[in-house]
C-alpha cells in the first residue's frame, strides 16, 4: 500500500460539519497512531527536498494545525519554524494581513522580523479549501521580504480552486472528492 493510500485510509470523514453539504476530513487519527504520523512526515520531507531546487531556511505554519506539522518538519530540515496565527494572539510588532475564508472574514498575524529578507520559505497545514488562509501567510512572508518556495498541504479541495489565489505551487497529499 502506498502512503498516501494508508494515510488517506485513516482519515476521519465526518458529513456535515462545520455546517451542512461540507464533508469534513479530520487528520487527527494519523497523529494519534505513530507510525501513521512518521509516514506522514517522512512523506512530506521527501516531497519538499525532491520538489525544490532550493533548501527551506523557514517553515510556515498556519494557525492552527500547521503548528501540528511545522515545528517537525523545520527541525528535520534544520530550519526555522514561524507561526502564522489569528489576530491578537502574538506580542510585540506584527505583521498583519485580512482575508476571506471559507466561513468569514479573519486576520493573519507574524512577528515583524521573524523572516529575513530573501529567506526561502515553505508554508504548511492541514487543508487548502478557498486559498484565503494560505494566502495570507504568503502575503506575510513577502511584507517580510522572503520567498515563498511551496504551500503544502495534507488535504487539498481543487474543486474549489484555492491552490489558484497563491503566489507560488502548492501540494497535498490526498485529494478531496466534490
Amino acid at each position: 500500500m502506498s502512503d498516501v493510500t494508508y494515510l488517506k485510509s485513516l482519515l476521519g470523514v465526518h458529513p456535515d460539519f462545520p455546517k451542512k453539504g461540507v464533508t469534513f476530513l479530520d487528520i487527527f487519527p494519523i497523529l494519534r497512531d505513530p507510525v501513521a504520523f512518521e509516514t506522514l512526515i517522512t512523506h512530506l520531507i521527501h516531497h519538499i527536498l525532491t520538489t525544490n531546487k532550493d533548501r527551506p531556511e523557514v517553515i510556515v505554519g498556519l494557525d492552527a494545525r500547521g503548528f501540528l506539522l511545522g515545528p517537525i518538519i523545520a527541525m528535520r530540515l534544520g530550519a526555522a519554524f514561524v507561526p502564522v496565527r489569528k489576530g491578537g494572539k502574538l506580542p510585540g510588532n506584527v505583521e498583519v494581513v485580512k482575508y476571506e475564508k471559507e466561513y468569514g472574514h479573519d486576520e493573519f498575524e507574524m512577528q515583524a522580523g521573524a523572516i529575513q529578507q530573501g529567506q526561502k520559505c515553505i508554508v504548511i497545514d492541514d487543508l487548502i479549501a478557498t486559498g484565503g488562509s494560505a494566502s495570507a501567510a504568503g502575503e506575510l512572508i513577502k511584507k517580510s521580504g522572503g520567498v515563498t518556495l511551496e504551500y503544502v498541504f495534507i488535504v487539498g479541495l481543487p474543486f474549489l480552486n484555492g491552490h489558484k489565489r497563491l503566489d507560488g505551487p502548492s501540494y497535498w497529499i490526498v485529494e478531496a472528492e466534490d
